[in-house]
């Protein structure tokens, strides 16, 4: 007996759908503040390799209220389709009404492919979505491929504390659902002179009667997120204890940068879980990435797969991040970092030339002592 077939045994009320009859791989896109979420547009990047492998389109959702002028943009951004529904009803997010909106589309337009970007409200929803659609769903992608065999969508995310990799598809339901974190994907270039197809869809939405927005209260960030930032100094285990970060917080002031940290650090309560790099946290794309005091596991290197510089200061020469990182400095952070805070502080009160000179200086003994 085949696998569907017993499938279908098991679960007569939702039986086996042909895959064959859906296309069109979605991303859902939030907009918020008459702009759209760059992680949702990150989104797109994935979206449009499943979707050249699929020979399918790739297509935008766009739900909210006053939305609709953004709906080119996301073509500028690589969709070949845009669905919007355009609500007062929408002007305050809630999570059944929006996840209830993109299933009723869903079932119309049978997508082969949903994909959210594992933002507060992607996490929220989609689960919601999965479940009335009866769909597998992969939390946490790393990355996406297609099965050239089946055309199952392979989802790609590390299970097993990260030292594997898991391709997991659904080979008898659909649409396949698939979330990725911000920064695990870059924004797809902007090309505006594409152009594509607009559907506007006049849904019927009722209000949620269950739940009720109380307050509204914008919080001003006074530093810049991690996930943001083009410099992060971070701190872990090998800090020792909350008093460490002070320091971190001046390197980081010194060269422009915002601090962050392990799950060790954050778990032990030395700081907020805000600043948590890693697979349990969040991931970066920084020009520049200083680890203090950090092993270096795998689940934290997830979250820095993208910067383009790590410096790892670190006691242990053994610990796993001195084989990722483009340079090292074995030794105690609190003889190495105010010594490095001292040494930037004079180029940066240095003349141009005088600066220029001083790291000539500097790279010559360097390579000489190398």
């Amino acid at each position: 007996m085949s696998i569907r077939v017993e499938c279908d045994k098991l679960c007569p009320e939702w039986p086996c759908e042909q895959p064959e009859e859906f296309r069109d791989v979605w991303v859902l896109i939030e907009a918020s503040e008459d702009s759209l979420s760059e992680a949702s547009l990150q989104m797109l990047t994935p979206g449009r390799l499943i979707a050249n492998k699929l020979k399918e389109n790739l297509v935008g959702v766009l739900v909210g209220y006053n939305v609709s002028h953004l709906a080119e943009e996301i073509i500028r951004y690589g969709a070949d389709k845009v669905i919007v529904v355009d609500n007062p009803v929408l002007i305050t997010y809630n999570p059944r009404v929006y996840s209830d909106i993109v299933v009723r589309l869903a079932r119309k337009y049978k997508p082969s492919v949903i994909l959210v970007a594992a933002t507060r409200r992607g996490r929220e929803f989609t689960p919601n979505i999965a479940n009335a659609l009866r769909a597998g769903i992969t939390a946490d992608c790393t990355d996406f491929d297609v099965d050239e065999n089946t055309r199952d969508v392979l989802l790609i995310r590390p299970p097993f504390a990260a030292i594997l990799l898991a391709y997991i598809k659904t080979p008898f339901r659909r649409p396949q659902v698939g979330t990725a974190r911000p920064n695990v994907f870059p924004v797809p270039p902007k090309d505006e002179s594409r152009r594509g197809e607009v559907i506007y869809e006049n849904i019927i939405v009722e209000p949620e009667t269950k739940i009720r927005l109380v307050s509204k209260v914008k919080v001003e960030k006074k530093e810049l997120g991690v996930e943001k930032a083009e410099i992060v100094v971070s701190g872990g285990r090998g800090l020792g204890g909350p008093e460490g970060f002070k320091l971190l917080e001046r390197l980081a002031e010194v060269i422009g940068g915002t601090v962050g940290a392990s799950r060790k650090a954050v778990d032990a309560g030395w700081i907020s879980h805000e600043r948590q790099i890693g697979q349990t946290g969040k991931s970066i794309k920084p020009i520049l990435y200083i680890a203090v005091g950090i092993s270096g596991a795998a689940q934290h290197m997830l979250g820095v797969r993208e910067a383009q510089r790590i410096i790892a200061i670190n006691i242990d020469p053994e610990a796993p991040i001195i084989n990722q990182a483009d340079y090292t400095v074995i030794g105690d952070y609190r003889e190495i970092i105010p010594v490095l805070i001292d040494e930037l502080e004079k180029i940066r009160n240095m003349k141009m030339e005088e600066a220029i000179s001083y790291l000539k200086e500097y790279k010559a003994l360097v390579a000489a002592q190398s």
